[in-house]
């Protein structure tokens, strides 16, 4: 009963307070304005609100909710309206915000998008009030100061109560206001600070002045405390926040982190400690989705963050400095703990954290920046973006609360460094210098500290993780290509001037030198894991052509070394190794090195005994590419074998037993059924089954082994450069991605090819009649396209060595895959090697093999995937080219009278034709089928005379007068005996020609580069044909003008070198016919416009040498004609002395 007395006794009491204040100010106009009088608003509140504050905070929850609000929105405008008079109000907006935060820890308050707009109003208000009216630091009273930011204070809390516990969900402009009112008090706190930080002319003094003033102190606090609610809002607001106010909140963080550069100096208290975690992760947060461009920010940001790197660690900046003997001591120390070796602490019993936290006291660990042995204890320290408490029970010893929170700046830094990476990597690769080594990395200099010297020396864990990752983040960002210009050029300097490529190369070694240290001293599990991932980026962006011969092969030796000497964790023992063997990989699998190549040919010298352990890089990946009962570490020994083959092959010749015994035991061991789920397997665990992946990598190393060991370097080449006379001086060979790397071995591939070949004879029987069997009927379908791809890498020579048996299991199991095999990846597979087989010259003399080709590839080319068709296509095009070759290859006779029937001849034209309206890729094999096909068929006229004009062509294909096919020994001997009779084509066949000229010009006009390439080259093999007379067609004009429009337009010299190649090709003016005129006029105009073209490579000048000369070619051949047809202006202009001196160019 007493209780309800007083609660009902506090109630009447709120009410009559603010009942009372809304009568005294609302029918007062003074009170109102703000005007003075006897009874001021300052004493007024003081009488009637603050006086009895506490019992007015404990009857606030008997009230209503919307009343109490009411209310307290009433006192904030009036306490705002206030501060416009001249009274003093820094009392009355202490005891408002008290009260106001009170009472939001006991009531709730239902605000709406008004009241929220008048809370931010009010409180900006009152800030602005607080701050002007406060006065300089060094001129007052520091307690009256420091009372004037406590109001600001209780004004964030309050706000920051609203949010959290509220769980306050307003629209995208409360937000929005939300945000710039937090800006508002960042930047006005910030010009507070550095208004008062003038006052004090030393800094030392200033940063001593902080520790002793409380005002000083409460500067930062509040800043600390915006910034901490400016990243909670951005957290949970960002999206929401327009790109506008995004900017100013980039700006505001770029003032404040320039004024912290512009000092120099970082105090090293509790105070700013917390400060600069806040305000770090407040620019963490926003880096992470920056909706505004950053580039003119990254230096500014990278300036600023590189003085946190050793954050806690310089003694240079503590406040209290030693003398200079105690600095060379120090230093001494320094130098001697950073030579020693690592120390691993042994794992002793566990104890609780309340015990260890008691020890503490007695167990101050030592501050040093030489922390690279100190894994194995730092594990206790807390990164507060993975932690939430500051001590656990993985807690090695709990460190002091300080050293934890300057760690934690640390880590904050170097994760910022890492977003400005990711947010823009090209301006960030400027900035590569400051945040890299260029020089002595594995000396600790204090001073000048790089992501290399936090990820070596630093004592917290995380941070060093923290480093690992943003040197992750950097070599794996898109100006990692940046790299490819590094040249080293050594370490040592002249003049003041240091090139690019000089600086890249300097950083390269430096990182290699970092890394290696650290992979063979690290105890961390989590921390060696991240340095492989390094490495591993490392090597893909070396150019190790322009590097130290010795820097790739020591990569390869320390890797191996780190391999042997194992790993001690049995948790993480698998994964580690796997990841060490991984990186192996990724060395062995770049520019293959002279240096690692006579290290590999050492190694293999010494032989392989089984009774003699070997230390060897491939006797090591030999040996665990065997442990079949850990499926990842098995995985990447047989990638990294794969990749020796690829890039070495010469080294495989003395491993082929091995590699053949290692593959078929997988084989062998591998159950007919393929695990639905990832095989999991443990040392000295039972094998059930193997996984297909395991399956695949060795079938891929099969493949691998078979193409270095029997010289493959890509589809055999059956075409002539007849048709581009001028390109063989400029354009370089072309790389075949899936042949063997052999221009290392040049030398001794060509002295010892036979040899060579015949190593790949005996290892392809071996494998067709020991592994094949094995895969190609695999009921994973990984598994048979990678065994069908073996046959792709087979080369003429080893396939007509083989016995007829060996030869029909290839070509029968080729074309069971392609038609009878229901997953598309496996037909995919199955054309591409028909591809490279039907460029055999034998198999294109065989009618039955060619058959059975066509029709595998004709029923592929229907298939409705993409993919399939590509490759059906490509063989397509390859099946035609060989055609085309063997009949140029006959003597002239058997040529005409060549054993090609017309129904083959129908179906690749149709075929082709249809592709013509397929996608660029299907569509540039189907152009370069059509233009094969074009160079060879006989077109004759109805009537047979050759005298008159041809309205209509027609095909007449001469056929083998045997019936009989030809054979697997046919081929090999003589090409077989043909009639001279001429079977007529069907009237189906008439308007072949004339489709196949419409599909060319269609093409150039809806293709791809690639594709117009190919018209020009089909067009230049259709004019080749002897049996066509060109001026006779109607079309002539048009294809004519179609490749002067080429040769005019294109922006991509290859098609204008091939395009003015086939305007060469006519073999007399008259071939030209009515079109003559027009093709002199359209080259006279590109000779005059030559001078003008507009290269936009450095690569394009030397094709433009070759156009010219091909323009050349034309003008030697059309000069005779022009002065007997009376063009006496073009003869002048092809005179070869006026173009020599009119284009310099011509002058070769």
């Amino acid at each position: 009963m007493a209780s309800s007395s007083s609660s009902s006794a506090a109630v009447r009491s709120w009410r009559t307070a603010f009942l009372t204040l809304r009568d005294e100010t609302l029918t007062s106009p003074r009170h109102a304005t703000g005007a003075s009088s006897s009874s001021s608003i300052p004493q007024l509140l003081q009488h009637l609100v603050f006086s009895h504050s506490h019992s007015l905070v404990s009857a606030a929850p008997e009230l209503p909710p919307h009343e109490v609000a009411s209310d307290v929105f009433f006192l904030l405008e009036l306490v705002a309206n206030s501060c416009l008079g001249p009274q003093d109000m820094t009392a009355t907006l202490s005891h408002t915000s008290q009260l106001i935060r009170d009472l939001c820890h006991r009531v709730y308050f239902e605000i709406n998008s008004s009241s929220w707009t008048l809370m931010l109003d009010s409180f900006a208000t009152m800030l602005d009030y607080l701050l002007d009216k406060a006065a300089p630091i060094a001129t007052v009273d520091y307690s009256a100061n420091a009372a004037a930011i406590a109001p600001i204070m209780d004004c964030l809390e309050t706000i920051r109560r609203l949010i959290i516990v509220h769980h306050k969900k307003g629209s995208p402009s409360d937000d929005t206001q939300l945000v710039k009112f937090l800006l508002r008090v960042i930047e006005s706190s910030h010009a507070e600070f550095i208004k008062s930080s003038r006052s004090i002319t030393n800094q030392r003094f200033a940063a001593e002045i902080g520790r002793r003033v409380p005002r000083y102190s409460s500067l930062w606090e509040l800043q600390t405390l915006a910034f901490d609610m400016l990243g909670e809002t951005v957290s949970r607001y960002g999206p929401s926040i327009p790109v506008d106010v995004w900017r100013s909140l980039i700006e505001v963080l770029r003032k404040v982190m320039d004024f912290l550069a512009s000092k120099s100096l970082l105090v090293e208290d509790s105070v700013m400690s917390r400060f600069y975690a806040s305000l770090l992760h407040c620019l963490h947060l926003v880096l992470m989705d920056p909706k505004y461009p950053l580039s003119d920010h990254v230096a500014s940001f990278v300036a600023a963050l590189r003085m946190f790197f050793t954050y806690g660690l310089n003694s240079r900046t503590q406040l209290t400095y030693p003398d200079v003997g105690h600095q060379q001591k120090e230093l001494h120390i320094l130098n001697k703990t950073s030579l020693e070796e690592p120390k691993r602490v042994e794992p002793g019993p566990y104890r609780p954290p309340h015990l260890r936290k008691k020890e503490i006291s007695h167990m101050k660990p030592k501050k040093s920046w030489n922390a690279q042995s100190s894994s194995d204890c730092e594990s206790s320290l807390v990164d507060f973006m993975s932690s939430d408490s500051d001590y656990s029970d993985s807690d090695g010893f709990v460190q002091d609360t300080e050293t934890v929170r300057k760690a934690k700046v640390r880590v904050a830094a170097i994760v910022c460094i890492q977003d400005l990476c990711q947010a823009d990597s090209k301006s960030f690769t400027t900035q590569w210098t400051l945040l890299l080594p260029t020089s002595d990395v594995l000396q600790p200099r204090k001073f000048e500290a790089t992501l290399m010297t936090c990820l070596i020396y630093d004592p917290h864990l995380k941070a060093r993780i923290a480093s690992a990752s943003a040197l992750a983040v950097i070599l794996d960002g898109p100006s990692s290509i940046f790299l490819q210009v590094a040249e080293y050029k050594g370490s040592s300097k002249f003049g003041s001037f240091t090139a690019l490529s000089s600086s890249l190369g300097q950083i390269l070694m430096q990182l290699h030198t970092g890394i290696l240290h650290l992979i063979q001293r690290e105890t961390h599990s989590r921390l060696l894991a991240s340095l492989f991932k390094i490495l591993t980026l490392l090597v893909a962006s070396t150019p190790y052509s322009r590097m130290p011969g010795e820097l790739l092969p020591t990569v390869i030796t320390s890797l191996q070394a780190r391999i042997n000497e194992g790993f001690s964790f049995k948790n993480y023992q698998t994964g580690l190794l796997a990841a060490a063997v991984s990186c192996l990989t990724a060395a062995l699998s770049t520019s293959p090195s002279l240096d690692v190549r006579e290290m590999l040919l050492k190694e293999t010298s010494t032989g392989f005994p089984v009774t003699e352990k070997k230390s060897g890089v491939l006797f090591t990946l030999l040996q665990y590419s065997e442990q079949l009962t850990s499926p990842n570490i098995c995985f990447e020994a047989l990638q990294a074998l794969k990749a020796v083959s690829h890039n070495y092959p010469n080294t495989m010749v003395a491993f082929w037993e091995q590699v053949s015994t290692i593959v078929y035991g997988i084989l062998t061991v591998a159950t007919p059924e393929v695990p639905s789920r990832p095989w999991r397997g443990h040392t000295g665990d039972p094998i059930g089954f193997i996984g297909e992946k395991i399956i695949t990598a060795a079938v891929k190393l099969l493949d691998e082994c078979l193409r270095a060991l029997s010289g493959f370097k890509g589809t055999e080449d059956l075409s002539d450069d007849k048709l581009t006379p001028f390109t063989s001086d400029c354009i370089r060979m072309k790389k075949v991605s899936s042949a063997p790397s052999y221009e290392l071995d040049s030398t001794e591939l060509n002295n010892d090819e036979p040899k060579a070949c015949h190593s790949g004879i005996e290892q392809w029987s071996e494998a067709i009649e020991k592994h094949m069997p094995l895969i190609l009927r695999h009921t994973s379908a990984m598994v048979r396209g990678a065994s069908v791809t073996c046959f792709a890498g087979i080369t003429s020579y080893v396939f007509f060595s083989l016995v007829k048996e060996k030869q029909d299991f290839i070509l029968s199991s080729l074309i069971n895959a392609s038609i009878r095999d229901e997953v598309p990846s496996v037909r995919s597979a199955a054309c591409r090697a028909i591809g490279v087989i039907a460029c055999f010259p034998q198999v294109s003399r065989s009618a039955e093999i060619r058959d059975k080709f066509i029709r595998a590839v004709e029923i592929n080319t229907r298939d409705p995937l993409v993919s399939v068709r590509i490759t059906a296509s490509w063989a397509l095009a390859n099946i035609c080219d060989s055609i085309h070759s063997s009949i140029d290859d006959l003597p002239s006779q058997q040529s005409k009278d060549s054993n090609v029937d017309s129904p083959s001849i129908a179906s690749l034209t149709e075929c082709a034709l249809r592709l013509t309206k397929d996608g660029d890729k299907i569509k540039s094999n189907a152009v370069r089928a059509l233009g094969n096909l074009s160079r060879f068929v006989n077109y004759t006229c109805l009537s047979g005379s050759h005298d008159k004009p041809m309205d209509h062509m027609r095909l007449s294909i001469n056929t083998n007068s045997n019936d009989e096919s030809t054979s697997s020994n046919d081929m090999k001997g003589s090409h077989g005996n043909a009639s001279n009779s001429f079977r007529p084509g069907s009237m189906g066949d008439l308007c072949w020609l004339d489709r196949m000229v419409q599909a060319f010009i269609s093409c150039v006009t809806t293709g791809n580069v690639k594709v117009q390439w190919n018209v020009c080259h089909a067009l230049s093999n259709l004019f080749l044909n002897e049996t066509l007379r060109l001026q006779d067609m109607d079309w002539a004009p048009s294809v004519f003008s179609i490749l002067l429009l080429l040769l005019r337009d294109s922006s991509n010299f290859k098609i204008r070198i091939q395009a003015a190649a086939a305007l060469a090709v006519p073999a007399s003016i008259h071939d030209y016919g009515k079109s003559f005129p027009d093709v002199i006029q359209g080259v006279e105009h590109i000779i005059e416009n030559l001078g003008s073209d507009h290269i936009s490579a450095p690569s394009s000048f030397k094709y433009r040498v070759v156009l010219e000369k091909q323009i050349l070619h034309i003008k030697k051949r059309s000069q005779p004609s022009c002065t007997k047809y009376g063009i006496p202006r073009l003869a002048k202009i092809f005179d070869l002395d006026h173009v020599a001196c009119s284009y310099p160019c011509f002058k070769h």
